[in-house]
């Protein structure tokens, strides 16, 4: 077997559907040894901002000194960027050797018991925790895939635990209003691992009664760490931070939006209570490793003239942040390349996102589960009297959004990380 087929058999699980419980996890992970119980973890979930908020704080941790591991997902440049440690990937041929040892597991797993094939994201999740568990990092900052509760990720007793932002997701499977989402998200809260969160409002309130009923405690934004931003260009931003025991005045990150100023200080109220676990930082390291920090695919800007900003906001609440960061860019006409997942709700983002768009090109994400092009068209022309273009293929629409704009132009690429991770490679390629 090699990367390649390595890679085909993974995404080859797909079609076994989404299939939520945590059975076939713990049984897949049992058979391997129980990896993830030799690993000490930093568990992050929410709607939005998980991956940045892990991001800032695996490089804290990092330039503190620590080897580290970082689980996220999807992936922008290529599949191993899931899993990787002091920001160094598997290697391909570490990934290929696992999946020979994970691949018949996951056959008599199948075979033996009734309760289905692993998924894919269960899969991944049990290589890498194979793959930290033989490498043995200090910590693994471990992002939620879906949800919480049954996530594959919720078999693990971490450190200290992170609920971002709860907003209105994949509905279908979490439940269509915002306190069941947050009772879903809640789930990944354990006992002696203390929470800090972003969440606001009812959601909140779902959060805070699951910490009293583990009888942990709780971090609030707002409440208990606290963020003021005091500076914004386009190569980054400066904020002042009172955190849990600290306070740091203008510190520096490379990320824009002020929403990303709130996953750092949320990474900084963690890394406070890791320090209570017997972690050490100093302020250089801190100031060092939020500066360090890259998250691509969020308000980054491919290409100045014209000006060519890709995000990966594919969601409700993610849009609205959105809408609101694109007052830091100075533009005439905002060009918009869209292209969604058929389980977003198309309408409230179209909804939200239109009406600053001077032009659409709606396109088809990577994805099977890619929202049919003509289906957003039609919602779209019931909402703008503009133009709208169809051109499924990305690198096609991309030609055609830059064809439509003129240098002092905004063409915002956004709706789905699939198609922000193809239109980078794009850029990054010099096809565009």
């Amino acid at each position: 077997m090699d990367y390649q087929k390595a890679l085909s058999w993974i995404h080859g699980i797909a079609r076994f559907g989404m299939n939520q419980g945590l059975q076939r996890i713990e049984l897949l992970l049992h058979y391997l040894g129980d990896p993830h119980k030799k690993l000490k973890f930093l568990h992050i979930g929410g709607t939005n901002g998980k991956g940045s908020t892990a991001a800032f704080a695996a490089s804290i941790l990092e330039a503190a000194g620590y080897r580290v591991g970082l689980y996220t997902s999807p992936y922008l440049k290529q599949f191993t960027d899931r899993m990787s440690i002091n920001g160094e990937d598997i290697p391909k041929k570490r990934l290929v050797d696992l999946v020979k040892k994970v691949k018949p597991l996951v056959e008599k797993i199948t075979k033996e018991h009734s309760f289905g094939h692993p998924t894919e994201f269960e899969v991944v999740t049990a290589l890498a925790f194979s793959y930290f568990a033989a490498e043995l990092p200090d910590i693994v900052v471990l992002e939620v895939g879906l949800g919480g509760r049954l996530d594959a990720t919720n078999v693990i007793q971490p450190l200290v635990t992170v609920i971002t932002t709860i907003g209105l997701e994949h509905t279908q499977v979490l439940g269509d209003d915002l306190d069941t989402i947050a009772w879903e998200k809640a789930g990944i809260i354990k006992a002696e691992s203390p929470v800090v969160t972003q969440a606001r409002g009812s959601a909140l309130a779902v959060i805070q009664n699951a910490c009293q009923e583990k009888k942990v405690s709780l971090f609030i934004l707002g409440k208990n760490y606290k963020a003021k931003k005091n500076s914004c260009t386009l190569r980054g931003q400066a904020f002042d931070y009172k955190g849990l025991n600290n306070n740091f005045s203008d510190l520096h990150i490379k990320l824009l939006g002020d929403y990303q100023v709130n996953n750092a200080a949320a990474a900084l109220a963690s890394i406070e209570l890791l320090q209570e676990k017997g972690f050490t930082f100093t302020e250089e390291s801190i100031r060092q490793g939020l500066c360090d920090t890259n998250w691509p695919g969020r308000l980054e800007i491919m290409r100045r003239s014209p000006l060519v900003v890709i995000d990966g906001a594919h969601n409700i609440e993610a849009f609205q942040n959105l809408r609101q960061a694109l007052n830091i860019f100075a533009f005439r006409s905002l060009i918009l390349v869209l292209g969604i997942l058929n389980d977003k709700a198309a309408e409230e983002i179209l909804q939200e996102i239109l009406p600053i768009a001077d032009l659409l090109v709606i396109t088809t994400p990577n994805s099977p589960r890619a929202a049919n092009p003509s289906d957003l068209e039609a919602i779209a022309s019931k909402m703008v009297s503009g133009p709208i273009y169809v051109e499924k293929n990305i690198l096609n629409a991309m030609k055609l959004a830059l064809s439509l704009a003129r240098a002092p132009d905004l063409v915002l690429v956004a709706g789905s990380l699939y198609l922000i991770s193809d239109v980078r490679h794009l850029f990054k390629g010099k096809k565009l």
